[in-house]
């Protein structure tokens, strides 16, 4: 299988340059995705409105959320804004290590950045972040959730994946540091 097999990013090298560039970009129109789709949202639906795309399954539905994912800590907008500003500089500060170069998990931590700065900016600008993808299976009827959410949940599945799949340099130099000091003691 070759999944999540390319070669790391050489700090500081011309593809790097180029590779980060079209990341930026990329960060900053799902951001603007984002907040135009809320905006257009909260400025066309009454609170609560919804409007059904596919019937029984999925809906736009105009509501508000103060917690996090699942209602968590509401009431707390505060403190999940300090989480999230906190998540977006740590996540800048130590990128090369979270990343270790490796395009995948670049393009996954620009997900979760462009989906905490969209929930960011709602509960500084708004108080509250605006939810709208409605989704029913059955009898069970899903949280509403905004495309910031889906930004964030894609790229820790995308990291975690990486994480989980990338064939690890360091076991590999270990190994072999371990194969050629053993070579080296029967060789003496």
């Amino acid at each position: 299988m070759k999944l999540f097999k390319s070669e790391k990013l050489t700090p500081g090298s011309r593809n790097e340059r180029i590779f980060l560039a079209a990341v930026a970009v990329c960060w900053v129109v799902l951001f603007v995705i984002d907040q135009l789709s809320k905006w257009y949202v909260a400025g066309n639906f009454y609170y609560g409105e919804s409007i059904p795309v596919i019937k029984n399954f999925f809906s736009l539905t105009y509501v508000t959320n103060k917690g996090a994912a699942w209602s968590i800590l509401s009431g707390h907008g505060n403190l999940l804004l300090l989480i999230g500003i906190a998540v977006f500089i740590l996540s800048l500060i130590f990128f090369r290590k979270l990343t270790e170069n490796f395009k995948e998990r670049i393009s996954a931590i620009m997900l979760i950045l462009a989906g905490v700065a969209g929930n960011s900016f709602d509960r500084m600008w708004r108080g509250e972040v605006v939810d709208f993808f409605d989704f029913r299976f059955w009898s069970y009827h899903y949280p509403v959730f905004n495309p910031a959410d889906c930004f964030i949940c894609i790229g820790v599945i995308l990291f975690l994946l990486s994480s989980l799949f990338r064939p690890e340099e360091k076991d590999a130099e270990a190994g072999n540091d371990v194969s050629k000091s053993a070579k080296q003691d029967k060789a003496e």
